[in-house]
């Protein structure tokens, strides 16, 4: 009797609890996992919007009265934004009119042209796109392609090129740069009126916006020596141009 009630004062007095009830309460206390959704596994992910592409605009240009009068047979292949990087100044080595002398080019069947004439009044006549290749510069001096970084390439057609001899051979400058034909004839003691000159600023200015960098300005004898133009008059409104961009160095 002594066993079975010290027995019974034991359980009675819930000192231990049954093993299973211990079990129990652990795993009452362990973090639940997660029930998955066999269908939110199976969604598929959101997809990350897009992002907005800038709308591509149009150079903004500065206000120039450029007449338009292209001639087909002067332009000589295509000549984008990369590929631009001169500005060659000329003389026409005459008189006349801008219109004048895109007739004597015409005329003459050779092909060659500047994208620009600039008259003494300061008219400016455009006779060829800028983004086309004209023959303007024609042929270089030896080492020259490589001296100001141009090739003669297979974008530039050389329709009406006649080599003028091994001492000039290189003609890449005509698909990397505009020219600009100003009416002066040198050696006549003749200044660049200021209305012509003030048209050269404002087309450098317009050159310039619409590649959106600066080419580098030279003039015709730079590229081929013993060249006349542009005149020697001219020398010191070059270097402002090559330091301000303008004639007057401002």
């Amino acid at each position: 009797m002594l066993g079975a009630a010290l027995a019974l004062g034991l359980v009675g007095c819930g000192a231990t609890a049954p093993l299973g009830d211990a079990v129990q309460g652990a795993a009452d206390e362990r973090p639940q996992e997660p029930i998955l959704d066999d269908a939110a596994t199976d969604a598929p992910a959101a997809e990350e919007p897009e992002e907005e592409q800038p709308e591509e605009t149009e150079p903004e240009l500065p206000e120039i009265a450029i007449e338009q009068n292209f001639v087909e047979e002067f332009s000589h292949g295509p000549k984008t934004a990369e590929f631009q990087k001169y500005i060659v100044l000329h003389d026409t080595e005459g008189g006349g009119t801008p219109y004048n002398v895109i007739d004597g080019w015409v005329s003459d069947g050779n092909h060659i042209a500047s994208h620009f004439i600039i008259g003494k009044d300061g008219q400016i006549v455009q006779c060829v796109p800028m983004d086309q290749i004209a023959h303007h510069a024609g042929f270089g001096d030896a080492g020259h392609n490589d001296y100001y970084g141009t090739t003669d390439e297979s974008r530039d057609d050389k329709l009406g090129t006649t080599p003028i001899g091994d001492w000039a051979p290189d003609y890449g400058m005509n698909s990397y740069s505009i020219g600009i034909e100003m009416i002066h004839q040198g050696s006549t003691d003749e200044d660049y009126p200021e209305a012509q000159l003030e048209a050269l600023d404002a087309l450098i200015a317009y050159i310039d916006a619409y590649f959106g960098s600066e080419s580098q300005i030279i003039d015709h004898k730079a590229w081929r020596s013993g060249n006349s133009d542009t005149s020697p008059e001219f020398a010191g409104y070059l270097a402002n141009y090559q330091a301000t961009r303008t004639h007057d160095g401002r």
